[in-house]
């Protein structure tokens, strides 16, 4: 078994050969390696790594972390990972935890599991990170879990372990990150996720190299879970709040009827008419948004199987 340790990188030269330095390099028998993809770094990224030991360097020009990480997938694919582990570049994260992420694969007890830096495990403390992030984040992962009907620990957290089985069906689109998308893709594909608390070191007033600004962040990061759960989720994303617009419309419509007949004059109760009205209109049309969106969830599916067959037949393990 081989388990490869990607690490996305830019302008990292500083830290990233303390992280290669301490990823274990061998796990119950299994082999591990470490992979990095260099995101157009313009510092001794690339050359800091090689020196202090990654088994696989690879440059790319920059194009974002969404883009870094599909390219570090295919690529462990490629060198024939059964296992990968993403983590970060900048020391956040303890390689000694990768064990705890690395465990249940192999075990079979989940597919993919992601390292959560909100647990109250007494042995890992939750992370101290500016309010805001937290907030979001917890938010965000509340709104998937309901669409889900699973509880997510944290939505954003890029140190995780993947499947071979993962890595094949994942179809991600998004250049900015990954973080979200993996995880609404992995769960729309019925793969079993788990949550594991793990230690981490909050840099303070550290900036992500490779997401930026907050603002961007948290737009580029709303953009892709509406995205993803319009795509995934079409009857619950449109279809309730269909329901719920033509339900309203009908308690409308009722009330009306119900005023119209004391005294058979619909001036006095043509705002409910006219709002019961607009009510049912919408939901209509949201109604078929719903309708149309799942036929296309159902060709995309189709498409997806496809390149997931071109994909395993690419990557197979001779």
């Amino acid at each position: 078994m081989l388990i490869i340790v990607n690490i996305p990188a830019y302008n990292e030269a500083k830290k990233i050969g303390a992280v290669i330095k301490s990823v274990p390099r061998n796990f119950q028998g299994a082999e591990i390696k470490v992979q990095v993809a260099n995101d157009g770094s313009d510092d001794e990224t690339a050359k800091v790594a090689e020196e202090a030991g990654a088994e696989f360097v690879y440059s790319f020009p920059h194009r974002g972390l969404g883009l870094t990480f599909r390219s570090g997938v295919e690529k462990a694919l490629e060198n024939g990972a059964d296992i990968m582990v993403n983590i970060d570049a900048d020391g956040q994260f303890s390689a000694s935890d990768i064990s705890r992420l690395i465990g249940p694969v192999i075990k079979k007890e989940a597919d993919m599991v992601v390292a959560s830096r909100f647990s109250k495990n007494k042995e890992h403390t939750p992370v101290s990170m500016p309010w805001i992030k937290k907030i979001l984040n917890l938010v965000a992962a509340k709104i998937v879990g309901l669409f889900w009907g699973q509880k997510i620990d944290d939505l954003t957290c890029g140190f995780r372990a993947y499947s071979r089985e993962v890595l094949l069906r994942l179809n991600l689109n998004h250049p900015f990150t990954y973080t979200q998308e993996t995880i609404i893709d992995a769960l729309s594909k019925n793969f079993k996720l788990i949550w594991v608390p793990v230690k981490v070191t909050y840099f303070e007033r550290r900036k992500s190299r490779m997401t930026g600004k907050l603002g961007r962040f948290i737009f580029e990061s709303t953009r892709i879970i509406v995205g993803m759960l319009c795509d995934t989720k079409p009857l619950k994303f449109f279809g309730a709040p269909a329901m719920f617009l033509i339900t309203v419309s009908l308690v409308l419509f009722i009330i009306f009827l119900f005023s119209y007949f004391q005294d058979f004059k619909i001036t006095p109760y043509r705002n409910w008419l006219i709002i019961g009205s607009i009510f049912m209109t919408l939901g209509i049309q949201l109604l078929v948004f719903a309708l149309v969106a799942d036929m296309i969830r159902s060709q995309r599916q189709i498409s997806e199987e496809n390149l997931y067959l071109n994909r395993k037949a690419r990557f197979s393990k001779k």
